[in-house]
């Protein structure tokens, strides 16, 4: 899909940023995402898609993976509508707190595999040419 990503986030190269200062939740778990570790799934992180930057993205399998620090306490209402707009456009959404994966990540690990197992490869809304680690 074309012009699928906001230019203001590719042109401030802010997935980059990000990718540059990961929370330690999100260091840990990419330990466990990269490489295919998890039901071969290729996931990237820090993956930008309309006005958002996705935690982690499975985009062969149209699942994405979002961590959440306790800033989104305050923001239930943007990550209600951040759920609904990726949904919307054809993808599955689990979330997890930080702390989850940080004290409980065997748990995680398990989530994400079912998801993954559950979801066979199919073509993905997003564009896998697009920047993103992966």
């Amino acid at each position: 899909m074309k012009g699928q990503t906001n230019r203001y986030i590719l042109g401030q190269h802010l997935q980059r940023q990000l990718r540059n200062a990961p929370a330690d939740a999100e260091r840990l778990l990419w330990r466990h995402l990269k490489g295919r570790q998890i039901e071969n799934g290729k996931v990237r992180r820090q993956h930008p898609y309309g006005d958002y930057i996705l935690d982690f993205a499975c985009l062969e399998r149209s699942l994405v993976i979002e961590l959440d620090g306790s800033q989104h306490l305050d923001a239930v209402r943007y990550d209600r509508q951040r759920t609904e707009f990726l949904r919307g456009a054809g993808f599955a959404v689990i979330r997890f707190w930080n702390d989850e994966v940080l004290c409980e990540l065997e748990n995680v690990r398990e989530v994400i595999r079912r998801e993954l197992a559950m979801r066979s490869a199919k073509p993905s809304p997003l564009n896998p040419a697009l920047e993103g680690e992966g």
